[in-house]
């Protein structure tokens, strides 16, 4: 399998940071698998803060966002594909709203599995599950309040990019103490429900557009890093 230690993006390089199965081997569905799997194995490569110039690293950093670039080679996970670790991201100072996040898929295909996590008399309770299928060129917005998954259900390699602000970090327990999303992608194609999470509704399935504010006029023509160039249709994501 390739390894993608590094990433060359308008003339830089930048180096990963390597997410193992025993990095999260909490919230695979196949304990046979794992009992035999190497924890070593490489599932997935993130390159933080990348750009293309000093100018546009200093430009990203003012307006307080950063782009990074995730690799995804296909693979599975005994009886599931190949995924993120999924994560929740903290509150907006003041508000009760999440922050956001916006992605777009460079190369391959990718199942976003989003998930809306509510307290409710102190316990979890997740409220909505969707599932935006995205080809190259699609981008997809992941709305605020809602948990996410990426999932890799090709026999290629999924490479994306996201615009996010620079000034959180993503919350992983929920998902890992629940074992997971509330669903998980069978290399059959099929979602089974995770067990740990008691009811949860049935899944939405969307088109990326669907998750899209109308705002902000966005389409595929324009990759998603010349949003620098258009800082106001970012503004959303601080």
């Amino acid at each position: 399998m390739t390894t993608w230690t590094e990433l060359k993006f308008g003339g830089r390089t930048f180096s990963s940071e390597v997410r193992k199965l025993g990095d999260m081997k909490e919230v695979v569905l196949d304990k046979r698998f794992l009992a035999s799997a190497n924890m070593d194995m490489e599932l997935y490569y993130m390159f933080r803060d990348v750009s293309k110039n000093e100018e546009d690293k200093k430009r990203i950093k003012e307006r307080e966002l950063r782009y990074d670039i995730t690799i995804i080679p296909p693979n599975t996970l005994g009886a599931e594909f190949v995924k993120t670790a999924g994560h929740y991201h903290p509150l907006l100072p003041g508000s009760q709203m999440t922050y956001p996040e916006m992605y777009e898929v460079l190369e391959g295909e990718a199942h976003y599995l989003l998930q809306r996590r509510e307290e409710e008399r102190g316990r979890e309770k997740i409220t909505d599950v969707m599932v935006v299928k995205a080809k190259e060129g699609d981008k997809v917005i992941i709305p605020a309040n809602y948990g996410h998954v990426t999932i890799n259900p090709s026999k290629t390699t999924l490479k994306m990019a996201n615009w996010v602000a620079r000034a959180f970090s993503s919350i992983y327990g929920p998902i890992e103490v629940k074992g997971g999303a509330a669903y998980f992608e069978l290399t059959n194609g099929e979602f089974i429900k995770n067990e740990n999470y008691g009811a949860v509704p049935d899944i939405r399935f969307l088109k990326p557009e669907d998750t899209w504010i109308k705002q902000i006029k966005l389409n595929n023509e324009v990759a998603m890093y010349e949003l620098l160039r258009e800082p106001e249709k970012l503004q959303f994501l601080i």
